[in-house]
Parts: C-alpha cells; sequence; structure tokens
C-alpha cells in the first residue's frame, strides 16, 4: 500500500441467537461488496484498539473488528464459574460467521483473538478462506492438558490480571496512567488512545470501568482446557502465523513437524518484533491481510 489514510469504521451490532446477548464491531471500507476480513483482538483489548493498523485498508477492502465476548461494547455474558477454555470465544465467532452468511472470509486475530479464529475454522471451515494469526496463543500440547491447574491459575499474568486497577477517574486519568509503561511501551499514542476509548465504560458515579473486568481477563488467561493442535487438523484453510521474536505465545518448539504434516501452514518469526507485533509493525499487518484477501 501506498499512502497511509486512516478510515472512521461504522459501529454495529450482531444479536448472536442462542449466545446470550449481542456482539459489538467496528466496520470498515465500501458496504456494497461482501466482508473480506474479520479480525479478532487480544485478551483484554478491543476493536477499536487496531482501529490505526485496519482503517488504511478500507480503501480496498471491508473489514469487520470485533469486541468478544467480555469486551468492549459486547454484551455476551463474561461468566467465569467452571470456564475451562475458550469455547465460548469459538462459538460466538461462529455463530457469527453463520449469521453474516455470505462467501468465505479471511479470519485474522491477535494472539487470543488468533486463536479463537483457529478454533472458529476447524468448526465451520466451509466459512473461511484463509487464516492470518499474529501472535497466537498456542501453548504446548502438555500445558493444554494442565487447563485449569493450580500452576496455571497460580501464573503470574492471571495473578497479574487480578491485581489490575479497574477504575479511574476518566478516561484521560487512564491514558496517563498507561502511557509509556508495561505492555503499551511501544504503542503509538493513537493506538494507545484507541484502546483506551473502546476499553471503558461510563459509571453512574462519573468515573470509568475497564470494560473486561479483571477477572475475565484472569480467566482468559487461566482456560486453556480448548485445543488448538487438534483444530489445526481439522480445518482446511491455509494458515499464515506471523510470529513474535520476543517473549512470543506461540510455543510451538519441539512441535513443528506436527504443523508441517497439516499442510496448511507457514510460520515465520518477524524479526525484533514482541506479543504487540501489530501494534510495532502495522506495515506488516496490513500487508499479510491485503495478500490473504487477495488470493484466489
Amino acid at each position: 500500500m501506498d499512502a497511509i489514510v486512516a478510515y472512521e469504521p461504522r459501529a454495529r451490532r450482531f444479536a448472536l441467537p442462542g449466545r446470550g446477548g449481542e456482539m459489538a464491531a467496528l466496520e470498515y471500507g465500501p458496504q456494497d461488496r461482501p466482508i473480506d476480513i474479520v479480525f479478532c483482538h487480544a485478551n483484554g483489548f478491543n476493536a477499536r484498539t487496531y482501529r490505526t493498523i485496519l482503517s488504511p485498508l478500507a480503501a480496498e477492502l471491508r473489514l469487520l473488528a470485533v469486541d468478544m465476548r467480555g469486551h468492549g461494547d459486547s454484551t455476551l455474558p463474561a461468566e467465569t464459574e467452571g470456564r475451562l477454555g475458550w469455547s465460548d470465544f469459538r462459538d460466538d465467532l461462529v455463530a457469527l460467521l453463520e449469521q453474516l452468511d455470505q462467501a468465505p472470509v479471511v479470519l485474522s486475530g491477535h494472539s487470543m483473538g488468533g486463536a479463537t479464529c483457529l478454533l472458529a475454522e476447524a468448526e465451520v471451515p466451509q466459512r473461511v478462506k484463509r487464516l492470518v494469526l499474529f501472535d497466537p496463543v498456542i501453548l504446548p500440547p502438555d500445558q493444554v492438558r494442565q487447563a485449569g491447574s493450580d500452576e496455571i491459575r497460580h501464573s503470574p499474568m492471571v495473578q497479574g490480571a487480578l491485581r489490575r486497577r479497574a477504575v479511574f477517574e476518566d478516561r484521560a486519568q487512564a491514558l496517563a496512567a498507561y502511557r509509556g509503561r508495561g505492555a503499551f511501551k511501544t504503542w503509538s499514542e493513537a493506538q494507545l488512545a484507541d484502546y483506551v476509548a473502546g476499553g471503558f465504560k461510563d459509571r453512574p458515579d462519573g468515573q470509568v470501568e475497564l470494560a473486561c473486568s479483571p477477572q475475565w481477563e484472569a480467566s482468559n488467561f487461566a482456560s486453556h482446557g480448548h485445543d488448538p493442535w487438534a483444530a489445526f487438523h481439522q480445518g482446511r484453510a491455509p494458515i499464515r502465523i506471523l510470529r513474535a521474536a520476543e517473549a512470543s505465545t506461540c510455543r510451538i518448539e519441539g512441535h513443528e513437524d506436527v504443523l508441517a504434516a497439516t499442510g496448511r501452514v507457514t510460520l515465520e518469526t518477524v524479526p525484533q518484533s514482541s506479543h504487540f507485533l501489530p501494534m510495532e509493525r502495522p506495515d506488516l499487518v496490513r500487508d499479510a491481510l491485503l495478500a490473504a484477501a487477495q488470493a484466489r
């Protein structure tokens, strides 16, 4: 792509039968063509976080970036009791694809969103043209079997999420608290502002609160009873994985032969990138998505 032009998205809502609520989404691009790409965000994030990354594609493609259950403006219930995996996210995405009822789309996602796309494609392969996954959460098979164990429930990721501050005086205070710190060190000001804009809800007392509660974020970190390795074999669409060079959550070391045996996985490591590679390399994200959408 040459000139980078950002387009403001259209807010949409989808009532998903049998799922208990509505899925919110941001839509980009011309409305007179089928949706080309459905994009799913990372744990604790929201659709608007990726606005500056995805919106330039609207000049050529129609995209739908969703707020997953328990995030952003979606009203799908976030229930942690007895939860062992991400089948709820998978089934929400399947319900959305069935409701769209159109030509196969490119499914794409970051981190938890990438893993959700993989799981959903295994359920409805006829709805999916290709997958483009940015550092998806793929744990080794032995850790999948440990889902719900005390070791996982007491991991630093889970405990850190539970300690996360949920309430701020306003969005400006939240923005100041996050700027240049922790996971946000490599983010642009616009990316951080979009995360805050889409990630907080107004409270009756005038303050703002995280749309993704610390308890739900922690549940997502703790719940890995789903099986991405089975999904690699069950689906049929080509999969392109762009993996972080540092601290990747795509933990496939020693299992590359399993991916190769599927005949449909292309794995690339992005130099000098962290788990937040979509924020660090938006150009690479756009190029990968455009190539997938235009592929025959």
